[in-house]
């Protein structure tokens, strides 16, 4: 009876497991982005490491062919159903690894690239890796970068590099975990909170040419940041998104706008921080801290007790939660789940353009301090990440950190940097020394 029992048990795991291997449905937050695809728009972010010696092409391929097997969820396409999209596995020859190009984080099409919708460069010393969101966020992408990396590495000959971390063993099975929806487990509130938020300022720029990106990269002591985070009680987190809506408040006088309207910043949070999982998949959602200068002028101080006590209230699990039910609500409404996908498309859109992309004057992502295998640091230089293309004419901004550096890394799509330039002078004039590279 117990061996009969053992045998069902094992059965059904076989079957879950291939069922996982035929096709993957896409998570919560995956939904939406293929949903924004246009010809000169996809959701794409990129991570890279920065090596201390020239990175060569074809040990990186062969890298790059040991190590994505180990994520089905990278190795994989997209596809079309009726009522919804789905990631099927993708073994069609590649990716390639390329060299890099001077405007990254190009639109993916999906039916491009041997349908893969992730992308490898190489450039003197660094690694990049590009992907399209609907696969997964920043923790999943960096997982897939540094196990690519401590492959490479490994091939080169430092067989000292240990599995831990972001670094996975590429000869096991991914777990259940890794490939979950994690919003679905955790989305169990018992109401689901409205979220009402005004429209914010849009910064006024001249829009640059199809397929040209705008990168402006400051590093920095990490110790200078945190001391000067410190001197105003704030995080360093906190202390960045005052800056960027210092300088935000800054570009709109400068406008000279009759009507003024509330500056806010789309920052992701990394749910994994609150609800614990292992997905490599999306796990985040959005916050906007933000002031609005219609009640008054705001010193740089203020504009920073202003944000920590905003993110004071709004991170915590009981919050969190709430928001993580109210999307979920959506999906698991029976009328909507049987709404063919060229409506839900259609709606999604709309509302995206008309509301959600209006929320926010410009967004803001901190990776937080990278650690790698004791065997890996003293081959890696420094870290960076671009959250990619703007939705719409304006600036992001992306910050990590490794050792004592941190890049502050902006992807703009319009010419004029006056954003940047405020936000930088404002890091200056607290102390800290930036360095300033660009692709321009």
């Amino acid at each position: 009876m117990e061996k009969r029992s053992r045998e069902k048990e094992t059965e059904r795991g076989r079957k879950e497991k291939t069922a996982r291997r035929d096709w993957y449905q896409l998570d919560l937050s995956a939904i939406v982005y293929p949903t924004l695809q246009r010809r000169d728009f996809s959701s794409v972010y990129r991570l890279s490491v920065v090596l201390k010696e020239e990175v060569r092409p074809e040990v990186l391929q062969r890298a790059l062919d040991m190590t994505l097997p180990r994520f089905p969820t990278y190795k994989a396409a997209i596809r079309k159903g009726l009522f919804w999209r789905y990631l099927e596995p993708n073994n069609r020859p590649g990716p390639f690894v390329q060299a890099d190009v001077k405007n990254p984080c190009q639109p993916m099409h999906f039916k491009a690239n041997n349908r893969y919708l992730v992308r490898v460069y190489y450039f003197r010393n660094r690694i990049a890796l590009e992907a399209h969101h609907s696969l997964g966020d920043g923790t999943g992408g960096m997982c897939v970068l540094q196990t690519l990396t401590a492959v490479y590495l490994r091939l080169l000959g430092h067989s000292e590099i240990e599995n831990g971390g972001f670094v996975l063993d590429i000869e096991k099975e991914p777990s259940g975990e890794e490939l979950e929806d994690a919003y679905m487990r955790y989305a169990n509130a018992k109401v689901c909170p409205p979220r009402l938020e005004e429209k914010a300022y849009r910064v006024r720029g001249t829009g640059e040419p199809f397929y040209t990106l705008n990168i402006i990269d400051g590093i920095m002591p990490v110790s200078q940041v945190i001391g000067v985070a410190k001197k105003y009680h704030a995080t360093v987190t906190e202390y960045l998104n005052a800056a960027l809506l210092y300088a935000l408040l800054q570009k709109q006088q400068e406008d000279g706008a009759r009507r003024m309207r509330p500056v806010k910043i789309a920052m992701p949070v990394n749910l994994r921080q609150f609800f614990p999982s292992g997905t490599l998949r999306n796990f985040i959602t959005m916050i906007y801290p933000g002031v609005d200068p219609r009640l008054g002028d705001y010193t740089f101080e203020e504009i920073v007790v202003q944000v920590h006590n905003y993110m004071r209230y709004h991170l915590n699990e009981k919050l969190l939660r709430g928001d993580i039910t109210t999307n979920a609500a959506v999906q698991r409404n029976p009328f909507i789940r049987v709404v063919p996908l060229f409506i839900k498309d259609y709606v999604v859109r709309m509302f995206y353009t008309k509301v959600q992309d209006r929320n926010s004057s410009a967004g803001l992502t901190n990776m937080g301090a990278m650690r790698v295998p004791e065997g890996m640091k003293p081959y890696i230089e420094r870290f960076d990440i671009y959250m990619g293309q703007p939705f719409s004419h304006r600036t992001n901004c992306a910050v990590i950190s490794f050792g004592d550096t941190l890049t502050v890394n902006f992807a703009s799509s319009i010419a004029e940097t006056d954003v940047e330039k405020h936000f930088f002078r404002r890091l200056v004039r607290d102390g800290i020394h930036v360095t300033i590279e660009s692709n321009r």
